[in-house]
């Protein structure tokens, strides 16, 4: 899924610039990387608000139009208020088909109520990791990774990294390192009935 989204070039950076954009309903930004300079920018505080609520934006490739000129870029930092419903500062890369990155990817579960261990000896998932983290050409980066359950069960008692699937060129950071951490395990029904 590709995003597009409008921002202005800005000029006067600092504290208190930032602080009366952020007043006028403005979020200041950076887009950094590439072989171009880092250009500072803003965008529209509610838009970035509810755009930054869609998962699928965090690991999305972004198309931002700055000023009629486009970039491609990927969302690597946002800064938020401690309390406030406010982005405080939003952080883009540029990217291309040669830009290799490492960023966290949600995991999606499935097929849960159908695993034996839950369907047939009442037991539970227990969710040990909910994102991962990936590393792979920019182009390539996945949206979510799908965890199938449908084999957990008394003989089956986990999933690990090593049995995800993944898309073809992206690799798990974690098993670059050598570790294989469970991702999902089969929690036994206790006691009787």
């Amino acid at each position: 899924m590709t995003f597009e989204i409008q921002a202005q070039a800005r000029a006067a950076q600092g504290t208190g610039a930032s602080r009366r954009l952020r007043n006028s309903g403005k979020v200041p930004g950076i887009i950094y990387g590439g072989s171009k300079t880092p250009v500072a920018v803003e965008f529209d505080h509610n838009s970035m608000w509810y755009t930054l609520k869609d998962e699928a934006f965090h690991t999305a490739l972004v198309k931002v139009i700055v000023d009629g000129s486009a970039e491609q870029v990927l969302l690597r930092s946002v800064q938020y208020h401690p309390f406030k419903q406010l982005i405080l500062h939003i952080d883009f890369q540029r990217v291309d088909d040669n830009t290799s990155v490492e960023l966290k990817v949600p995991l999606h579960f499935k097929n849960a109520d159908v695993a034996p261990g839950v369907k047939l000896d009442g037991g539970t998932i227990g969710y040990i990791l909910n994102e991962v983290v990936v590393r792979c050409a920019a182009t390539k980066l996945p949206e979510f990774i799908e965890v199938d359950l449908s084999e957990v069960g008394a003989g089956n008692a986990s999933v690990h990294l090593s049995d995800l699937k993944l898309p073809a060129g992206v690799e798990l950071r974690s098993l670059v390192r050598g570790e294989d951490l469970a991702v999902a395990t089969f929690n036994a029904k206790k006691g009787g009935d």
